[in-house]
């Protein structure tokens, strides 16, 4: 067997078969042929920032570090090509020093450029989509590439196609990113919308949202967590009026089809569970959206713990929170709402 604790951001001791580090796409198949050989399952790791393994995995973990950045432009945008394995920070702090601006938005997003797709991953009101103009994916079975455009990808609020058509026998090998040169900073989420555009320069947003993020969230590599643990729920337009008249200073985000977005933090804060802890996991102290691996917790920790979150906002607000982090079981992804409920 082989130690995962420190391929996954929880820090939760846990164990596979066997773990490979691929930085050629030439090495997938072989362990591709070996885990059917066996019999046995295998799964596609970034940085594993967005997991929580419930229990050791009886199979093979390929980890994705293939490398490198390629850049061309035209006279109106700039194009990226990034391999899947690319930190997805240092890919947002390289584009900046290059002059090259459109993703300060999604700084400080911890995970790698090949993972940015399967979540759509968004923050302070800008989303992958916005920036994608395709993914290039690698068919394990076949040894063979292939694009999809961003309309092609199907993504949804932390959703898309990677999660569903492209989930197994497939590895996302590289992304491409469309940025406009005529950049214009996107400041209609939370804080930012208190800033003047006309003041504003990449670096300084870049800067601002650092300094927010960290903050409110915990860095993994001294508190074990997955970043946010619970999805925003979206309600009917209906629902949320009946929460404002009890709650008139719940926070909202309006969306599209009279459905509205709450901010699942604020809650479970309403809550009273900030610090709230059940065996090594707690809530963490500033932002109740993370849960952390506080004393040695194990994965059932966790999942005992979100499941007292969810059930406490469902009593409260009558809102039943889905999970953002994938759970992973011992043959590959469980439903983590049913693991939770």
């Amino acid at each position: 067997m082989a130690d995962l604790t420190h391929f996954h951001t929880f820090g939760i001791a846990t164990e596979a078969k066997k773990v490979v580090k691929i930085t050629s796409l030439e090495q997938v198949k072989p362990e591709w042929d070996e885990a059917k050989k066996e019999k046995i399952p295998l799964l596609i790791l970034g940085q594993g920032s967005n997991v929580l393994f419930t229990e050791n995995f009886n199979g093979i973990v390929l980890l994705n570090r293939l490398e490198g950045i390629e850049h061309r432009e035209d006279d109106n945008y700039h194009y990226l090509h990034v391999k899947g394995g690319e930190n997805w920070h240092h890919l947002v702090q390289w584009s900046i020093s290059q002059g090259i601006f459109g993703l300060e938005n999604l700084a400080l997003i911890p995970g790698c450029a090949g993972s940015a797709p399967i979540q759509n991953i968004g923050a302070y009101g800008v989303e992958f989509k916005d920036v994608c103009d395709y993914v290039e994916v690698w068919d394990i079975e076949k040894e063979t590439a292939f694009s999809l455009s961003c309309e092609q990808c199907q993504f949804g609020y932390r959703d898309s196609i990677f999660k569903h058509q492209y989930g197994e026998g497939f590895i996302i090998s590289a992304i491409g990113l469309k940025l406009p040169k005529n950049w214009q900073p996107v400041l209609k989420y939370g804080f930012l919308a208190k800033l003047e555009p006309h003041l504003i320069s990449a670096q300084i947003l870049f800067e601002k949202i650092c300094s927010v993020r960290k903050s409110k969230l915990p860095d993994p590599i001294s508190c074990g967590n997955a970043g946010s643990f619970f999805k925003n729920p979206v309600i009917s337009e209906q629902d949320f009026q009946l929460l404002q008249q009890e709650y008139a200073d719940i926070p909202y985000f309006p969306q599209k089809e009279r459905k509205v977005k709450l901010a699942a933090g604020w809650l479970i804060d309403k809550c009273g569970l900030k610090n709230y802890q059940i065996g090594g996991a707690a809530v963490h102290q500033d932002q109740a959206l993370v849960l952390i691996n506080k004393n040695n917790a194990t994965a059932s920790d966790v999942i005992e713990l979100a499941h007292h979150i969810r059930r406490s906002v469902a009593i409260k607000f009558n809102v039943y929170l889905q999970p953002e982090v994938r759970f992973i079981g011992a043959n590959g992804e469980i439903n983590s709402e049913l693991a939770i409920s």
